[in-house]
């Protein structure tokens, strides 16, 4: 992910990642000039509605671009959550410059020719599959890219600057090592939290006594993009790393063996081995790039948090036929967990 850019539309619940450059991408309303839709209204708001038709064919959309997310489509309070988004994302589209329409238009023939180009001999007959064409496929990304590159407008370079200085201890580059305990061992057997923290500061004792931290991590270390490597991350970004790894890597005095630091992941003993400040006038165009991003996801959270009630949404969704049960859960099973990659550490934070 993008640094300083991990939450980024975190209030969207679809990640469509693979299919365009952004990290979260909502559902957005793709009506058809082709057939007359009379089909319910299932949601009407201020100025417009989105109709049974529209929905259905966006959920189709969201599946085609992201199959993981598929199983959510079924849980009525992940479908209500979709579809206030869409509302957004339709009136927000109607208000959008000149300017960000036509640079929507641009990332969107670019994106639906990278689909083209990934898909190859496949993407004809995967469409057909789908009940999908091309022209939908574009026309819901173009709603999307026209919101985001509306709020990219109109985010200023001083706004740019500021967030830097709020947020400057993220783009800290530290080489650290790190040995995470995790809540399920190396042969994926579950450990209860206090046998995690008993483990941890087993590892701790060890490494104050003198032990070669590089061997202890590879002896102990359930973190496998970081294991072989003695525990080690260099140069990285702080930003990059979840909250509670980050304020300790922050804060933690260099070549100091840390107490046990406890993140969704389980227990980490972290020795931070060098930290570099970094100036405004030192970050990468993308790191910048990152920090617009950010800003411009806050102005989509405030308009969902505070500018939604102005649009009187009226939703009318049918049940599903996987109904939450009394506790909250549906029978589509628990939420997915992102295993960590050799690319992205435990210690890495998955878009939300």
């Amino acid at each position: 992910m993008s640094l300083n850019n991990q939450k980024a539309w975190k209030v969207l619940l679809v990640s469509l990642a693979a299919a365009v450059s952004f990290s979260m991408l909502s559902a957005c309303s793709s009506k058809s000039d082709n057939a007359e839709d009379n089909s319910t209204a299932v949601a009407t708001y201020t100025g417009g509605t989105i109709t049974e038709k529209e929905f259905a064919l966006d959920q189709k959309i969201m599946k085609f671009l992201s199959p993981e997310q598929a199983q959510y489509l079924e849980i009525d309070a992940f479908k209500e959550s979709i579809l206030k988004q869409e509302v957004a994302f339709e009136y927000l589209a109607t208000k959008a410059t000149d300017e960000a329409k036509k640079q929507a238009e641009k990332e969107a023939d670019a994106q639906v020719a990278s689909l083209k180009t990934g898909l190859a001999d496949t993407y004809e007959s995967t469409l057909k599959e789908q009940d999908l064409t091309e022209a939908d496929i574009h026309a819901y990304m173009l709603r999307v890219l026209t919101v985001y590159q509306d709020m990219l407008l109109k985010v200023t370079d001083d706004q740019v600057t500021k967030e830097f200085e709020a947020t400057k201890g993220d783009f800290t580059v530290s080489t650290l090592r790190h040995v995470l305990i995790g809540l399920t061992d190396a042969n994926s057997k579950e450990r209860t939290n206090p046998d995690a923290l008993k483990l941890a500061k087993d590892v701790k004792a060890q490494l104050d006594a003198g032990a070669d931290f590089a061997t202890i991590a590879k002896k102990y270390s359930d973190d496998t993009g970081s294991k072989d490597a003695g525990g080690e991350y260099k140069d990285k970004a702080l930003g990059t790393y979840v909250e509670e790894f980050k304020k300790a890597a922050q804060t933690l005095p260099l070549n100091t063996i840390s107490e046990p630091v406890e993140t969704t992941y389980g227990y980490h003993i972290i020795e931070v081995e060098s930290r570099t400040d970094k100036t405004f006038d030192q970050l990468t165009d993308e790191q910048k790039d990152g920090i617009k991003s950010s800003l411009a996801s806050k102005g989509l959270e405030t308009f969902l948090e505070k500018g939604m009630d102005d649009l009187k949404v009226v939703i009318n969704l049918p049940k599903s036929s996987a109904a939450a049960n009394e506790s909250g859960t549906t029978n589509t099973g628990t939420e997915p967990t992102k295993a960590p990659s050799a690319d992205a550490p435990a210690a890495t934070e998955a878009a939300k």
